[in-house]
């Protein structure tokens, strides 16, 4: 016979807690790696490289590895954040010289070189791959 009674509570925690869990500690590790992120491309542009990917891949590798496991969840927010973060880092550094303002900056958004683009598209898309906790 078994020494726990028949209706013992578990000591796992439901899929929807856990779920919960995965995302929080994802977020919190996305916002350090973000904020690390977001100087580590000062520290280069200051030095003369460009790596605006950079941003969104420590955001990913942040949340990836402080997660704790996996979702897909996690990776799409991760990816969104990644975007937003590299449009605002990108600004910061590089505003346009007939206006400074974010307004303008994202009204001509479009009128940046395609490379620029391109590398704040692979930093989200490291953001999503990495966020996802692989």
């Amino acid at each position: 016979m078994s020494a726990a009674p028949p209706n013992a509570p578990t000591t796992t925690a439901s899929p929807v807690l856990r779920h919960t869990l995965i995302l929080i500690r994802g977020i919190l590790g996305a916002a350090i790696g973000g904020v690390l992120g977001y100087f580590a491309f000062g520290w280069l542009a200051r030095a003369g490289l460009y790596g605006i990917m950079v941003p969104g891949l420590l955001l990913g590798l942040g949340a990836g590895l402080v997660a704790r496991g996996s979702s897909q969840a996690l990776g799409i927010l991760c990816a969104l954040a990644a975007i937003v973060l590299a449009v605002f880092t990108e600004w910061k550094a590089f505003p346009f010289v007939k206006d400074g303002s974010f307004s303008f900056f994202l009204s001509h958004l479009h009128q940046l070189p395609a490379v620029k683009l391109v590398m704040m598209g692979l930093g989200a898309l490291a953001a999503y791959w990495f966020g996802q906790g692989r």
